[in-house]
């Protein structure tokens, strides 16, 4: 195998046209490390690919769980682990891409990830959420495991939960995976962040705002519901406040764009602490795909 390409960078950079772009040019498929895209139903406000792009690419880890069901970075790992080995057996290469840190790090080994699940734990912290806003919460993760919640938003309350379930986990998991992560597979990897200047990409940022407004962004969160795991994502919760009355048409944009604004920016500084990232502008991908990799 001749490694993975892997390819990450901030929301509305265009990392999905690139990844495809180089899966053409490089007789590659593509693995998805998105959290928000591995759901169904979801494409509008995920900016999940398109049928033409997925038809163009084959795709994995997109669009194939139900919004209501929780997936942990562990079991991405596995689940992308398995995936690349299938493709090699194609004599394919493999493009992993997306902005979820925490999915990458996963992959490349670069945590020790706890994905055993203590029922009672789980069940006493859902009632803490209950009880207690995400602020709350954060600080108690920041007691913990103070790493961990510096890389966290206050308000991700999904995700400031699952890190108090790790923290405060002392049972380990019954479905331990043998290769958790491609250093366990033995499997050589380049990760790039592919960076575009942050004029542009917020002026993308506006223009996907407008977009995902237009394709019925209202309506997909509508049909999916505040009580699904994958509405925590931007964008949902935003529309939600606004079928409620909460806003209106134009606060409700500019909050959009704002909220993702921040986002691209969270993903630019944990990329930042990210161990052997190399930053490169989207045109310098292709060559050191073919120099660092060997691709040709």
């Amino acid at each position: 195998m001749s490694g993975v390409l892997i390819i990450s960078g901030p929301t509305a950079s265009g990392k999905t046209d690139l990844a495809i772009r180089l899966a053409q040019m490089f007789d590659a498929e593509i693995i998805s490390a998105d959290s928000r895209q591995i759901y169904r139903g979801m494409p509008v406000g995920t900016a999940a690919p398109s049928r033409e792009q997925l038809s163009a690419v084959p795709h994995h880890l997109v669009g194939f769980l139900d919004p209501r069901e929780r997936y942990s970075a562990a079991r991405f790992a596995h689940d992308a682990i398995a995936a690349i080995l299938a493709i090699a057996s194609r004599s394919k290469r493999t493009i992993v891409v997306g902005g979820t840190g925490f999915y990458v790090r996963a992959l490349t080994g670069g945590v020790e990830l706890a994905p055993a699940r203590d029922e009672l734990l789980r069940n006493r912290l859902a009632q803490e959420a209950r009880v207690h806003p995400s602020e709350f919460l954060h600080a108690w993760l920041a007691q913990r495991d103070p790493q961990r919640a510096k890389e966290l938003d206050p308000n991700d309350t999904y995700r400031i939960l699952r890190a108090l379930e790790i923290a405060m986990s002392t049972t380990l998991a019954e479905d331990r995976f043998e290769e958790a992560s491609l250093a366990d597979a033995g499997v050589g990897f380049l990760k790039i962040f592919a960076d575009i200047p942050l004029d542009e990409n917020d002026r993308r940022i506006a223009q996907r705002t407008d977009a995902m407004l237009e394709s019925g962004l209202i309506e997909e969160a509508e049909t999916i519901g505040g009580d699904a795991v994958a509405a925590s994502a931007v964008g949902y919760p935003q529309a939600l406040g606004y079928l409620r009355g909460w806003s209106t048409r134009e606060e409700l944009r500019a909050t959009l764009e704002r909220a993702t604004r921040r986002y691209a920016r969270r993903q630019r500084a944990w990329f930042r602490s990210e161990p052997d990232v190399h930053w490169l502008s989207q045109r310098e991908v292709e060559a050191a795909a073919r120099e660092m990799l060997g691709w040709a």
